[in-house]
């Protein structure tokens, strides 16, 4: 067993003998490496071969044959300068681990005939010349070998080739001629050799560890750079999507007012123009409230799929919330270019859409805003093309309005009643005036309703149209409505108990469950027979949240309270609202009363809705009665109650008391 063991360690350490022997195949990229640093040393190899060789024949001038000082010397010199150019001309060539490899096995190859070649001529030299001549060809055999060590130290294997070939035969030939001199010689250039062997088997392990560090060190970086690589694109991919509305792709409200500050700064700076666009959607609420939020979503995916189509390289289109979407218009930007831009969205937008289950249309208004005409600063532009859409939504519907001189004064105005309607004292500058309500077959005062005035000691008289909607803006309105129900109920407490009152709610009133409780507070301690309050809402009131303001309302019908539904036909979502809602009468708007006896649409709205009325057994009131032949076509239409100025106009709580007082006379008169 012993002898097996010896055997198989004699055959293991063999093969690691030849192994040291041969180019390492087992790392491409070592391979590389280790080729790009013995290029850089080769052509110093054929230096100290040529410098050598060279030297050894001159000494040996004259005392050795031609053949082997001159021509074999000579064509020595030239095949090493030859492959010193090669190596030279071929440095800076890229080349694979592969290419590396074959080129580096060949030198190894190589390295053994150009050592048994320079030691065989060395050698062969031995027999001619002095004392002196023969210590140079020892000189040149251990000097030869020392420089090719260094020269070779990063290709193990053809150092440990030319360092065998070469010593052992100097030994043994330094032995053999039994001068002490070359003995101790030959022993001293082995022991040498050895060290420096140690040194090389040292340097190529600590070269090939650095190489391995260097590669963990790379491959460390490179995986830092390809997490630094996805970071950024994770980072890039977070920014994109913080700038992108995800329902219709379009860039959203953040992008809008970042692009709105450069394309500002751009334009400012240029003396350039800049139109902002602001659009809302008219008739979406109905879509979303019958239909269901799904079809909302087709809808503002196909409107921004439909403004994206707009060819104009200047435009470009942003989602900036709910049905809201914005435009900026820039470069060369005429009013006139504005106008066509907003026809063209607005047809966009008025096309059908198929939403599935069936196809819908909507409309939509647009306000601009054009700078330098306008504005000082992006922000400032964007909320003069806000306005300017409001005054489109109010009077120009489905329409384009661009903000003006006119907005301009409108705007100044409405903030000028801010400032007043903040610093007002609501409990001293606010009043009541009340419109008669008069059932057409007898023509009697049937009730009353509550209309809001306020004079201001700032700015005088204020219209309801001016004060109502800054009120609703700030806040104010809740507790306007607080203070006139009091007031309204107190007045009302005087009346005949057949004589109702009519009070208007904001959508502040009903969108918010304590201010619903603070209005049935107030008329339980006002001690008023709910069951004689009419409270009127518009479908702005609950278009905003449709359940809390139902819910608001079921409360107040509880109560004891009847629920209009106000200013009916004007909005979008009326017969969704009628069907859903608790309500007890409708009052159709008097924009639908003027000229009826001239317009047939207007006739056949106001037909419509009484019989829809009559369906569901809802009171009717039509408002804005005017004329005797208003009245005549309504009552023929089957009306029972009206308002307007024909029958009355608004009236002081006093002058309500002597209406009354008379019509009460009348009826005892006759």
């Amino acid at each position: 067993m012993e002898h097996l063991a010896d055997r198989r360690n004699l055959t293991t350490g063999i093969r690691q003998a030849i192994a040291l022997l041969k180019v390492p195949a087992d790392n491409p990229a070592l391979t590389a490496a280790q080729f790009d640093a013995f290029s850089k040393q080769v052509p110093l190899l054929y230096f100290i071969l040529a410098t050598n060789l060279i030297s050894l024949s001159l000494t040996h001038q004259g005392a050795a044959p031609d053949y082997l000082v001159v021509y074999l010397p000579a064509v020595l010199t030239f095949l090493f300068a030859l492959r010193s150019l090669i190596w030279l001309r071929g440095r800076n060539r890229q080349r694979t681990p592969a290419q590396a490899y074959r080129q580096l096995r060949a030198t190894n190859i190589l390295s053994f005939p150009i050592a048994v070649v320079c030691t065989a001529w060395s050698l062969s030299l031995l027999p001619y010349g002095n004392a002196y001549q023969n210590a140079h060809v020892a000189f040149f055999m251990a000097i030869t070998v020392i420089g090719c060590i260094f020269c070779l130290m990063h290709l193990r294997s053809a150092a440990l080739i030319v360092t065998v070939t070469v010593n052992l035969p100097f030994f043994v030939v330094m032995c053999l001629s039994g001068e002490p001199t070359f003995i101790a010689t030959g022993v001293n250039v082995i022991l040498v050799t050895m060290a420096m062997i140690m040194i090389l088997i040292s340097h190529y392990r600590d070269f090939r560890q650095l190489h391995e560090s260097r590669n963990v060190l790379m491959l460390q970086q490179q995986a830092l750079q390809e997490q630094n690589k996805a970071m950024q694109a994770l980072s890039d991919e977070n920014l994109r999507l913080a700038n992108l509305d995800s329902l219709t792709l379009l860039a959203n409200r953040r992008s809008f007012f970042q692009m709105l500050e450069t394309a500002f700064s751009r334009a400012s700076g240029s003396d350039g123009r800049l139109a902002v666009g602001v659009i809302d959607l008219d008739g979406f609420k109905p879509v979303n409230d019958l239909y269901g939020h799904s079809a909302g979503d087709k809808v503002l995916i196909e409107i921004g799929n439909r403004l994206s189509t707009i060819a104009d390289e200047r435009l470009s289109v942003y989602r900036l919330g709910g049905d809201e979407f914005g435009l900026l218009f820039q470069g060369d930007v005429a009013e006139g270019d504005t106008i066509t831009l907003g026809e063209k969205v607005c047809e966009l937008i008025a096309e059908r859409i198929n939403i599935g289950s069936g196809m819908v249309q909507v409309t939509g208004s647009v306000g601009f805003a054009l700078y330098p005409d306008v504005g000082k600063t992006g922000q400032e532009i964007y909320e003069l093309a806000d306005y300017a859409l409001y005054t489109a939504k109010r009077r120009h519907r489905a329409g384009t309005v661009i903000f003006n001189a006119v907005q301009a004064n409108e705007l100044n105005r409405q903030k000028v009643v801010e400032e007043a309607l903040v610093s007002a004292d609501l409990d001293e500058e606010l009043s009541l005036v009340f419109q008669p309500i008069t059932c057409v077959d007898r023509r009697i005062c049937i009730g009353f309703e509550a209309l809001a005035r306020w004079d201001s000691p700032r700015i005088g008289r204020v219209s309801p149209v001016e004060f109502i909607p800054v009120a609703e803006h700030n806040g104010r309105i809740t507790l306007m409505t607080r203070i006139l129900l009091e007031r309204a109920l107190k007045t009302a407490s005087l009346w005949p108990e057949d004589i109702y009152l009519s009070f208007n709610l904001s959508p502040h009133d009903l969108t918010s469950p304590e201010n619903t409780l603070k209005i049935v507070a107030i008329v339980l301690k006002s001690g008023f027979d709910p069951r004689r309050i009419n409270f009127e809402i518009t479908e702005t009131a609950v278009m905003h949240d449709f359940e809390q303001a139902s819910a608001s309302i079921q409360m107040l019908r509880e109560l004891g309270a009847g629920i209009s539904l106000d200013d009916f036909g004007t909005g979008y979502s009326s017969l969704n609202h009628v069907h859903k809602l608790p309500l007890t009468k409708i009052k159709i708007d008097g924009s639908f009363v003027r000229n009826i006896h001239t317009r047939k649409t207007s006739f056949n709205i106001v037909k419509s809705v009484l019989a829809l009325c009559a369906e569901m057994e809802l009171e009717a009131i039509v408002e804005g009665v005017e004329t005797e032949e208003e009245l005549r076509i309504l009552e023929n239409l089957g009306v029972r109650a009206v308002q307007g100025y024909y029958f009355g106009k608004p009236m002081s709580a006093e002058d309500t008391l002597k209406q009354l007082a008379l019509q009460k006379t009348q009826a005892l008169a006759s």
